[in-house]
């Protein structure tokens, strides 16, 4: 079977070359299915209002946006190994548009040729904590989700000596979405009289409230008092901390109260439920801001990459948003203060003040790529 695989991976490649050789068009990369949501507005707003033709690439076989049918669009597979990298570093196109951070740190590099690469986030979380050292470096253009990005990027080149890349106060794709959902939906919402639904949709990591086991007992004690409980892990958690949660899930499998949902992409849950409770996740933003719900924080361990972002003295926006969404306890919690969350009251702190250009993100973000793509023309 690898022979095939390969060799497919070979044809796409070919066909890829063709279709840049042939188009020269504006570039999508994608590492998989969880990322289309983050670029679908965008690719559709700029197919709407540009000629440009648009190659959308993704190393996932079943990302919606190689299924995506519409005219000067192209999609294509690839692998996320030697064929993927030798691309990138040959690529001949004018903008490449992705939501990976570590351009140019690992596998994949920059082109050889004059290539502007933009950046398109995938979290509101901060860009300094979370990432890992010179994340974003090696891009030109970064799209910010909210004004915190943009204090982060300047203080990191103010740090490391680099020079100002292009910030443009973009938006939130994901939470665009949630909300334009969430507008078609009857206007009562969840029931309010109805069995609590909570949802659980923690980050990943090893000390991220399902690796180190605290998981398992929120579980538990929630359908012990009788909520619904769907648990929604991070796609990190599901391939690193596997035999955690199928533990949980063949515990409590039998049990109707208990639901496992092991897409990110959906929203049916965010909906659904009445309250979230999750740790250092960007979830939890999305959650917060786009349905004014409450979120209760377990307060594991932060998630560093980069030990470093205490110096630029500025607190990343997942830790100084808790007491503004919900409420935060210890991992060694006595009990869930569930009742007392529900009455959290989210919508006091309106959603402008920490992201830009709210539903209204796409075009805002394809205008920008309109302008860039004549600069190369210019």
């Amino acid at each position: 079977m690898i022979l095939p695989k390969f060799i497919r991976h070979i044809r796409n490649l070919l066909a890829i070359l063709g279709n840049l050789e042939e188009q020269r068009p504006l570039v999508f990369y994608s590492e998989g299915k969880n990322y289309w949501v983050h670029l679908e507005g965008l690719i559709k707003e700029f197919l709407a209002t540009s000629e440009v033709p648009v190659c959308y690439i993704s190393s996932s076989s079943d990302d919606p946006g190689l299924h995506y049918q519409c005219a000067n669009y192209s999609s294509f597979e690839i692998d996320e190994g030697f064929i993927r990298d030798w691309l990138f570093a040959n690529m001949d196109v004018d903008v490449v548009v992705m939501t990976m951070p570590d351009l140019n740190q690992y596998q994949v590099k920059r082109s050889k040729k004059t290539v502007h690469y933009v950046y398109v986030q995938h979290s509101l979380v901060s860009m300094h904590m979370v990432y890992r050292p010179h994340a974003f470096d090696a891009y030109d253009t970064i799209f910010c989700a909210g004004p915190h990005h943009i204090r982060e990027m300047r203080a990191i080149e103010a740090k490391n000596g680099l020079p100002q890349k292009r910030l443009i106060e973009h938006g939130y794709s994901r939470l665009d979405a949630i909300l334009a959902k969430k507008r078609d939906l009857p206007e009562s919402g969840v029931d309010s009289s109805a069995v609590k639904h909570i949802l659980i949709a923690p980050s990943w990591g090893s000390s991220g409230t399902i690796e180190s086991g605290v998981g398992a007992r929120v579980v538990e004690e929630l359908l012990a008092r009788g909520y619904r409980v769907t648990l929604r892990p991070h796609p990190q958690t599901l391939i690193f901390a596997k035999a955690i949660v199928d533990s949980i899930i063949e515990q409590h499998k039998g049990n109707p109260s208990f639901e496992f949902e092991g897409n990110v992409a959906g929203q049916s849950s965010l909906h659904d439920s009445h309250l979230m409770i999750s740790d250092w996740s960007g979830a939890a933003l999305d959650y917060a801001f786009g349905l004014g719900k409450p979120v209760l924080f377990i307060d594991v361990p932060r998630k560093v990459n980069d030990p470093s972002y205490t110096e630029l003295g500025i607190e990343p926006i997942e830790s100084s948003i808790r007491d503004v969404v919900g409420m935060v306890i210890p991992p060694d919690f006595s009990s869930l203060p569930i009742e007392e969350c529900l009455a959290f009251n989210v919508t006091d702190n309106p959603i402008e003040d920490y992201v830009y250009n709210i539903s209204n993100s796409s075009p805002v973000g394809a205008r920008y790529l309109r302008e860039l793509l004549l600069e190369f023309k210019a």
